[in-house]
């Protein structure tokens, strides 16, 4: 029985993905398992695998087209796929993603005042050259999609796909020296070098650096962790639990810019910088404020796992004003962390390293530090607000008795 393989819907708020490539070609014969195409939302590219066995029957939708969720993207007969109307049959598109070319910016007008636009809408209409502030948005409040930024492309005879970035004074590529080897880069890849490029460049970072004493965290944590049935505490977990209270003491560093107004967040979200074979990815805890020290172990273990095992859908990315990144298991003496793009903030997390500093007698007294690096976003954030911050943070790790409780 022929059915159909639909966009489908990889978070709470998605709408709509961009569908990156496509794994499988009509007449191919999959397994439970394997990857027929690649999503993009507003975060992250996810792999989309077959439900069930079957055979490709027909590809509906071109790699490179914005999709709604529950369209039909393709036809197959097997197990697990949609009940859904199936299109009329006509040209196969193309599986892969068409290139664009120059487009005339003379779209419909909308009225004046603020754009809204989704960050993957105004990615579209960036890398198309097409003018926002000319485009009619079919979203609630007349927010602009990303299928009106596609739509306008096709209107002016352009195909539905972002066009390639074009860069100025480029270099041509150079010949590969013996032993040295080139690879496509992933969709993943490709997501976080293309969002953490647009965050260095649009978002004006400065930096607030302190030193932290965690000599009694230390004492503390080895203590914790001679417990049988309670979870392994490591530094990262003091280090969230810390800045989810300072964030509930400090909402004025709850924020982030967006589409020309500021964001006033409410719930104590921290990111945290996972790495793994895909990438580095960030996913979020939630009410860290709220959370136990064991309660907030737990919950970063399982985002983790979730992580690395290539689980997470594009909620679990969603939120949050201020991440962490960790890199003290490395050596390192600092972290300068580039911002998570759609928020405002985030802390580099360096080594752990011997000091003596003099004690309330003036006596040198070894003490055990770690450097902290915070990254701001300074069109919310400024240096005192950012420096009253941290000094919260650093004070909260050198007192730990306070992030045991909720």
């Amino acid at each position: 029985m022929t059915s159909a393989i639909v966009m489908p819907k990889l978070g709470l708020t998605m709408t709509e993905g961009l569908l990156a490539s496509w794994r499988v070609g009509p007449g191919d014969d999959v397994q439970t398992g394997d990857v027929l195409f690649v999503v993009e939302t507003e975060k992250i590219a996810t792999e989309v695998a077959a439900q069930g066995p079957g055979r490709v029957e027909r590809i509906v939708v071109s790699a490179g087209d914005v999709v709604p969720v529950g369209a039909v993207v393709a036809t197959w007969t097997g197990e697990g796929g949609a009940d859904q109307p199936l299109p009329e049959a006509g040209p196969a598109p193309s599986t892969d993603t068409p290139a664009a070319g120059p487009v005339d910016r003379e779209v419909a007008p909308q009225g004046g005042g603020r754009i809204i636009a989704t960050p993957l809408a105004r990615r579209i209409a960036r890398e198309g050259g097409i003018e926002l502030s000319l485009l009619s948005g079919s979203g609630p409040r007349g927010r602009i999609k990303a299928a009106d930024v596609t739509a306008a492309l096709g209107r002016r005879g352009q195909v539905a796909a972002p066009a390639a970035p074009q860069t100025v004074n480029a270099a041509a590529p150079t010949s590969m020296p013996p032993g040295g080897k080139r690879r496509p880069a992933s969709a993943i890849e490709k997501v976080v070098a293309r969002r953490l490029t647009a965050a260095k460049q649009e978002i004006p970072h400065f930096y607030v650096l302190a030193e932290a004493d965690v000599t009694r965290l230390l004492s503390l944590r080895e203590e914790l962790n001679t417990a049988p049935d309670a979870p392994r505490i490591s530094l990262t977990h003091f280090v969230v639990a810390a800045v989810g209270r300072a964030l509930a003491r400090m909402p004025e560093m709850n924020v982030v810019w967006t589409e020309d107004c500021v964001e006033e967040l409410h719930a104590t979200d921290v990111g945290v910088a996972v790495d793994t074979p895909r990438g580095l990815l960030v996913p979020m805890v939630r009410n860290v404020a709220a959370l136990s020290i064991d309660a907030t172990a737990r919950t970063m273990s399982a985002a983790v796992e979730k992580t690395r095992e290539g689980r997470l859908a594009a909620e679990d990315l969603a939120g949050g004003a201020i991440s962490v990144s960790n890199v003290g298991m490395f050596g390192a003496s600092h972290l300068v962390p580039i911002i998570n793009p759609g928020q405002s903030s985030i802390l580099g997390v360096a080594a752990v390293k011997p000091v003596f500093r003099p004690d309330a007698s003036g006596a040198p007294a070894l003490r055990q530090e770690a450097g902290l690096v915070l990254s701001c976003d300074h069109r919310v954030l400024d240096g005192v607000k950012a420096a009253r911050f941290l000094d919260l943070v650093t004070k909260l790790l050198q007192q730990p008795l306070a992030l045991l409780r909720a």
